[in-house]
């Protein structure tokens, strides 16, 4: 096990009806910090506003005395041109607080307008040098989507849709103060999202588990537990979109994914993800479709590497073997059923796992690796040059 420092400062509110606290919890915030009640309202494309939360939101803070700036418009892949409108409106209107009620993308967007607030040049160099701040808006959450982890994460990620570049920046200037988060709110989401955001929680412990740090038995434990909670409850889920109860453990199984715990003491990979961010800034495809794509390629082209965690995986995740005497397994045939296995719980939950499912050909092939591997190489469990990604890509089609 490698050192580490864990710290986590995000306040979680966790239950029905807790978006109703919105106005008081943004408010003792902002009183024990001495600041001002200036709040940037930051959300997507008027989901909030069909499904009655806007409303509750708005009555909450305007009931807490608050002064409310609204910017809209979030899409997912949040856009750079828009993180820089967010930072005009801040230094405009004095903005003491940033309130995200959104999925990911909403979270990551005000992420990025919270560094660039105070940043004295262009937000997006941040994200090209992962230069430090000094300062940011500080950041308040009601979570919609289930997905990201960005609720309690120091981590944004923003497309650049002028240089087709999808890009992360890290700080814990940008973790959010508070994340609220209400199952209930998750009723209405289609499927598909739903779908997506399952998938990408998974290759949030997918990319931590994969490592080449030993002695993490702990950790190790906790993501396979993870795991397989997203893999039960996920066509839960589906099967009944009401349903409190596995609403609940995905909702909590997706912040536990990216809040910084279960990688303490090990090196992840992120390789699946960077080559991910290059398909989804070239062709805007949801984030949670791209890697259940990109996931199982990588497996494939890495296994052999340690084919014993591949095992550990297929059978401790998966159920594959699992009754089988250990010293009995076949090694590489148990763990490519693992690999085949989670490609089919893919399937299962209607996601594509093929880039040919959704119409994408290797014509950008060389363009993309070329982007995701400029610095020489991607990932750490296994490093990854410009031709290794070619040849993910080309296992993805």
């Amino acid at each position: 096990m490698e050192n580490f420092t864990f710290q986590n400062e995000t306040k979680i509110i966790f239950g029905k009806e807790t978006e109703l606290l919105v106005g008081k919890e943004t408010t003792d915030y902002l009183d024990t910090e001495k600041l001002g009640k200036n709040i940037l309202l930051h959300y997507g494309s008027g989901s909030i506003k069909k499904s009655g939360l806007y409303d509750k939101v708005i009555k909450s803070l305007k009931e807490a005395n608050l002064n409310v700036i609204e910017l809209g418009g979030v899409v997912p892949n949040p856009r750079l041109s828009l993180v820089k409108e967010g930072i005009k409106l801040c230094r405009e209107k004095e903005i003491d607080f940033i309130l995200a009620v959104g999925g990911g993308s909403v979270i990551d967007s005000a992420k990025a307008i919270s560094a660039g607030v105070h940043f004295d040049g262009d937000v997006w160099q941040l994200f090209e040098t992962m230069e430090p701040i000094e300062k940011g808006v500080p950041i308040g959450v009601i979570l919609t989507i289930p997905a990201a982890g960005s609720e309690s994460s120091w981590t944004s990620v923003v497309t650049n849709e002028e240089k087709k570049r999808k890009l992360h920046f890290r700080s814990p200037w940008i973790r959010p103060k508070f994340a609220i988060m209400n199952p209930e709110l998750n009723f209405t989401l289609p499927n598909y999202q739903t779908s997506c955001g399952a998938s990408d929680m998974l290759a949030h412990v997918m990319e931590r588990y994969f490592t080449n740090t030993k002695n993490v038995d702990f950790t190790d434990e906790l993501c396979e537990a993870t795991m397989r909670t997203i893999i039960r409850n996920t066509p839960l889920t589906l099967k009944n979109p009401k349903d409190y109860n596995p609403r609940a453990e995905l909702m909590w199984a997706s912040t536990i994914a990216h809040n910084g715990l279960l990688n303490t003491g090990r090196e992840g990979d992120w390789s699946s993800h960077m080559i991910e961010h290059e398909l989804s800034a070239m062709y805007d495809i949801a984030h949670g479709a791209g890697l259940a794509i990109v996931f199982p390629a990588w497996m494939k082209y890495v296994y052999k590497h340690d084919i014993q965690r591949f095992v550990q995986f297929a059978v401790k995740v998966m159920g594959v073997n699992k009754n089988i005497d250990p010293n009995e397994i076949n090694l590489e045939e148990t763990a490519l059923a693992g690999i085949s296995a989670l490609e089919q719980w893919f399937k299962d939950i209607k996601m594509p796992v093929k880039l040919s499912e959704i119409n994408i050909n290797e014509s950008k092939f060389e363009e993309m690796s070329e982007l995701c591997a400029k610095d020489s190489t991607v990932g750490c469990f296994v490093k990854l040059n410009k031709d290794d990604v070619t040849e993910i890509f080309k296992l993805a089609l």
